[in-house]
């Protein structure tokens, strides 16, 4: 199976919010993964009352803030839209989202980053089948 690593910096709240959908929405079809250059002792806790609220997802339970060095061999890695340079990590594929960091912000505007990470899960998919197909 395609091993998706979704990377950020800090590995608190967008990337993780990819791992989880990932999990949730493709797991069938990709395994997912996140990680960062830096961690956090915990991840954001407004996306991880958000995607309880929304998906009853706590990712807390099987999740956490961690390093590149932890993730396996990576075929595809999917940046979330850094302000910084992106961490680089060796793969087959890359792409990035290009999406604005919520923290911080109003839970609206949380929400509208779910929204477009659940939405770029569901294209991800989509192509992945696609492309077994062929």
């Amino acid at each position: 199976m395609v091993k998706v690593a979704f990377i950020c910096v800090h590995n608190s709240c967008r990337s993780q919010i990819a791992e989880a959908l990932g999990k949730h929405l493709a797991g069938d079809v990709f395994e997912s993964y996140s990680a960062g250059t830096e961690t956090k002792p915990q991840i954001n806790q407004d996306a991880v009352r958000l995607m309880k609220q929304l998906y009853g997802i706590d990712m807390e339970k099987t999740q956490r803030s961690k390093l590149l060095s932890e993730l396996p061999p990576i075929d595809m890695v999917v940046t979330m839209g850094c302000n910084v340079d992106c961490p680089y990590l060796p793969c087959k594929h890359r792409m990035d989202w290009g999406l604005d960091d919520p923290t911080g912000k109003s839970d609206e505007e949380f929400v509208r980053a779910i929204g477009a990470i659940e939405e770029n899960i569901k294209e991800l998919s989509l192509k992945l089948i696609s492309s077994k197909e062929t």
